[in-house]
């Protein structure tokens, strides 16, 4: 009986530390390790859950991540297809099923509707305080380059 308590007990002290944050932030392979833009910071966005508690925003984004070009070489990417989309909501869905790496590039970059402090700082700064309809970026998080598109945001109450 003592054997078989000492050995649940060793297990469960094994299993709590596979759950433990590793003492060493290190960047998963698909981000960019030098920024350090973590989601869900609390601390971070909590401006941001205050000023706009309660309230949604729709957004689209054509994102090119780590593994398909680098930075520099991504901004450019994204500056020329600012330029040609020129803040039209069509070819700024065009665009992104054809470039971006997200899976939301299957709809035309649509993210759908989200609350403030969803996404990373960088992003959630710009869905935000942006104007809405006008194309934003290029904007650097740990998973790649952005252009963002605020299609709305209702006013504040």
């Amino acid at each position: 009986m003592k054997l078989l308590q000492l050995i649940l007990l060793a297990s469960a002290l094994l299993l709590s530390n596979a759950f433990a944050p590793p003492s060493r932030q290190v960047a998963p392979t698909f981000a960019r390790a030098h920024l350090d833009t973590r989601r869900h910071n609390f601390f971070q966005n909590i401006g941001s859950f205050i000023e706009n508690f309660g309230r949604k925003v729709t957004a689209s984004h054509i994102l090119i991540g780590p593994k398909s070009m680098n930075e520099d070489d991504a901004k450019a990417k994204l500056t020329e297809i600012k330029e040609e989309c020129a803040d039209d909501p069509v070819k700024f869905a065009e665009f992104a099923a054809e470039f971006s790496t997200c899976p939301s590039a299957k709809k035309g970059g649509n993210l759908g509707e989200f609350g403030a402090g969803m996404m990373v700082k960088p992003f959630d700064d710009v869905c935000w305080k942006a104007p809405v309809g006008v194309v934003q970026g290029p904007v650097s998080t740990m998973f790649g380059e952005h252009l963002i598109l605020v299609t709305d945001r209702p006013e504040k109450k």
